[in-house]
Formats: C-alpha cells, sequence, structure tokens
C-alpha cells in the first residue's frame, strides 16, 4: 500500500512503528521503512534503544519484554541530503546522532509515540538538543492522543533547523506540517562550528 502511495503520489514515505518477527527470536523487531518517489523500499531500520521505564504516577512501559534491539546505524542518500534515520526513545543517545553525521546524515528523522508524561518536559529539548550538536534538521512525526490502557501520547510533531529552531510544529490533533530542508544551510553551520568533524 505504502509503496504504491509513493509512487503515486512522487513522495517519499516513511513507515514507523512497523512490528516484525525476529529472524533470531521468537520476539519481533520494531522496523521503519523508508520508501522513495517510485515505490521502491530503499532502507530498514531496526529501533535500537528499547523503552524500559517505570515514571513516578506508575505508568510502567516495557518494550524489550517482546521486542529485540536492532544493532545497525542506518543512513539512506534522498533527494534532500542523507537522512539518519533513529526512532523514538533513540533520541534519547546522543552517540547514535553522532556516528549517523559522522556516517553524512544532514537530518534525520525521529518518528515518535512519546508518553505524555515524558513527552510535556523532554520532547522538545530533546529534539532540538540532537538538532545542535549535529547542525542537523530533525524531522519527528509523533503520535498523539489518547490509547486503550489508559496510555496517552504526547504528539507535538516538529521539524527542527540545525540551528535548534522550530520551523513547523503540530501542536495537538491530527496534521500535516512542511519545512524546507536546506542542505547548504546545513554545510555553512558545520563549517563555523568545529565541534563536528566529519
Amino acid at each position: 500500500f505504502l509503496s504504491d502511495l509513493a509512487m503515486e503520489m512522487g513522495i517519499w514515505i516513511l513507515a514507523a512503528g512497523v512490528f516484525v518477527r525476529s529472524q533470531q527470536s521468537k520476539m519481533v523487531r520494531n522496523a521503519s521503512f523508508l520508501f522513495d518517489d517510485h515505490g521502491t523500499g530503499v532502507c530498514r531500520y531496526d529501533k535500537i534503544h528499547l523503552f524500559n521505564v517505570n515514571l513516578s504516577n506508575g505508568e510502567h512501559y516495557s518494550e524489550s519484554r517482546y521486542t529485540e534491539p536492532g544493532t545497525a546505524i542506518v543512513t539512506q542518500d534522498t533527494p534532500v541530503g542523507t537522512c539518519g534515520l533513529t526512532n523514538c526513545y533513540d533520541v534519547r543517545f546522543p552517540s547514535l546522532y553522532k556516528k549517523l553525521a559522522e556516517n553524512g546524515a544532514s537530518w534525520f528523522v525521529v518518528p515518535s509515540a512519546f508518553a505524555y508524561t515524558t513527552g510535556k518536559d523532554h520532547w522538545e529539548v530533546l529534539l532540538r538538543a540532537r538538532a545542535i550538536e549535529n547542525h542537523a534538521y530533525v524531522v519527528a512525526p509523533a503520535q498523539w492522543g489518547h490509547h486503550p490502557g489508559d496510555r496517552q501520547t504526547y504528539g507535538h510533531s516538529m521539524i527542527v533547523d540545525p540551528w535548534g529552531q522550530i520551523i513547523a510544529c503540530q501542536t495537538k490533533g491530527n496534521g500535516v506540517i512542511y519545512g524546507e530542508i536546506e542542505i547548504d544551510r546545513v554545510n555553512s553551520i558545520r563549517r563555523r562550528f568545529m565541534n563536528l568533524q566529519i
């Protein structure tokens, strides 16, 4: 379906949060698939960092109970530069983004279903930090709303530029946000700052 839609619309599509049975165990992998504008599946990323937490309000998450972590760092060349693929809780691990940038990524995708409890305090800060420290764009589509088991996700889909400025945000509800990825801006900022030696 998504392959056909990407080809029909002439756009790139990321499908994230797709559970795929692991070939190594009876568990699943939390996979993301990127389709190009011809409908070709160009890469797959399996989420590396799993969400295991006990929050003070009683919420408990144990993703590793049923999910096997991925091991591969994935980048993909696109018409707007090299994309580094990540997923949700990965955003808390700066070393992953550093490696993606060192592998040529000028922008990152961070599809997420952040818990409301953590999202309201951490989501924007983490996205902006990953953008600033790597001088890269961050494109972060985020699930929003109430779900079975009294679970609530924070939403706030966001695009952040390499200077850490939010250029688009969908605060609540369903919607579409747009932003332009300017590779020249990434390169200009990276030339001025020496902390990212590529």
